[in-house]
């Protein structure tokens, strides 16, 4: 039973338009229910994202009920409620028919079944609804249950909801990792990773991304790893999940510890990729001579068969490839400003971030090694908040000073001329004066 005073929090909580949607419906005498996440977070004390309405009106009868309305996904049973700038979504009741393409229903009808309509959802704890003026809750599922036993669990049969729409077998993984829930056993025993072959690439992508971002990346990437979803996805990870578990634990251990920026959660799962194939034993010691390199080529792989943006894997990329550059907070200004120009400015910090990660992510003593990170971190703070230069739109002199001064024509002969300016230039940024630099240019003529 919920207190009364949890149905009062919820007229603060909910925005005032979404209100405004339910009881215009019910005005009309219509039923009208927040679904979806909505009811879930709300149950968890958690503010939600979306505000989803449900109803028996038809959606001729949603659309005129309002002013203003769009009609985009009426096909299914969608009308979007302009509330002044606020959007509301609201669906018409509905039951579905066969899902051909393995993502959506190739029909829809109507009903007037609240029930029948959350019949069709994925998990339990997202088949609730909620009406905050009527004070009800519809569970006919058991979610609420489910959301106190902290448990993701599939409605009906886990077999059928994952044949609709193959994605759910990463959503029913993402769901733990976001809420820090368990998976039912028999939900995850109707995991087939091969009827994934139905569904984008973009639309992994997205949801993996998601699970990497969030509070518990391990309890998904170990569920994703021990039904075989995570191989198949990416086959780059079968000699490591199979032959080399302390790998894994380390991978996902980098994971959990570093910041929960995308491109930073998915160099972390990448980074020690190319272990697995660079492992050479010598003696009784093992090494992974120029992993960093296997790495970067395994991971440019992946990144592109999931389509992410370019900007997106160079970042990545960058920061696979550099992972073990030498910490040393001894090391001269010179070479450090010549790690910052290889890495990028943009990328050094984050660069950092993913040492200091993999540090955490090998266990045991490794303390001294992160003040060693963090003295090594002060050196790089300060180089980048002191006159520097890390590219050459930086220099003090362009091309055409260039051509002038030892006359010139245009063409590659500058471009190298600038180089070697640049080299010169980084090894002490107080050359960065137009004329040392033209005096330095001498040497040209």
């Amino acid at each position: 039973m919920l207190r009364r005073r949890w149905w009062q929090d919820l007229q603060r909580i909910i925005p005032a338009q979404v209100l405004f949607v339910l009881g215009s419906l019910q005005n009309y005498g219509f039923e009208a229910y927040l679904v979806g996440g909505a009811p879930r977070d709300l149950l968890l004390s958690k503010r939600p994202q979306d505000w989803d309405v449900t109803t028996n009106a038809s959606p001729d009868r949603v659309r005129g009920s309002f002013e203003r309305t769009l009609s985009l996904g009426e096909k299914f049973g969608t009308i979007q409620v302009l509330i002044n700038d606020y959007q509301v979504e609201v669906t018409t009741f509905r039951r579905e028919g066969e899902y051909s393409d393995g993502r959506r229903p190739d029909r829809v009808e109507f009903t007037s079944s609240l029930s029948e309509d959350l019949s069709r959802r994925d998990f339990t704890i997202n088949a609730i609804a909620l009406d905050p003026l009527k004070k009800k809750l519809v569970d006919p599922f058991g979610g609420v249950r489910d959301l106190k036993r902290r448990l993701v669990r599939a409605v009906g049969d886990p077999e059928v909801r994952f044949q609709e729409d193959a994605l759910r077998m990463l959503r029913f993984f993402r769901f733990q990792s976001t809420l820090g829930f368990r998976g039912e056993r028999r939900t995850e025993g109707g995991i087939k990773p091969e009827i994934l072959i139905k569904i984008s690439a973009e639309r992994i992508r997205e949801e993996l991304t998601k699970l990497l971002v969030s509070p518990f990346p391990e309890l998904g990437l170990y569920g994703m790893a021990r039904t075989g979803l995570l191989t198949t996805i990416i086959p780059e990870f079968i000699p490591i999940w199979q032959e080399d578990n302390a790998l894994f634990h380390h991978l996902v251990a980098t994971v959990k510890a570093i910041k929960p920026q995308a491109e930073l959660r998915w160099a972390a799962l990448l980074h020690d990729l190319g272990k697995a194939s660079s492992k050479v034993v010598v003696g009784n010691k093992v090494h992974y001579y120029g992993h960093d390199q296997v790495g970067q080529e395994l991971a440019a792989g992946i990144l592109e068969r999931l389509r992410f943006s370019g900007s997106f894997c160079q970042k990545v990329l960058t920061l696979v490839r550099w992972h073990m550059f030498t910490v040393d907070p001894m090391i001269s200004d010179a070479a450090l400003r010549r790690l910052v120009i290889k890495v990028g400015e943009e990328n050094i910090k984050d660069l950092l971030e993913v040492r200091r990660a993999d540090l955490v992510g090998t266990g045991g003593p490794y303390y001294r090694a992160q003040e060693v990170l963090s003295l090594f971190a002060r050196r790089v703070e300060a180089l980048l908040t002191g006159e520097t230069v890390f590219s050459r739109k930086d220099l003090a002199i362009n091309g055409q000073d260039v051509m002038s001064f030892l006359a010139l024509p245009s063409g590659p002969k500058v471009g190298e001329v600038l180089q070697e300016v640049f080299y010169w230039v980084t090894e002490d940024p107080e050359r960065n004066k137009k004329d040392l630099i033209l005096s330095y240019l001498e040497k040209f003529r």
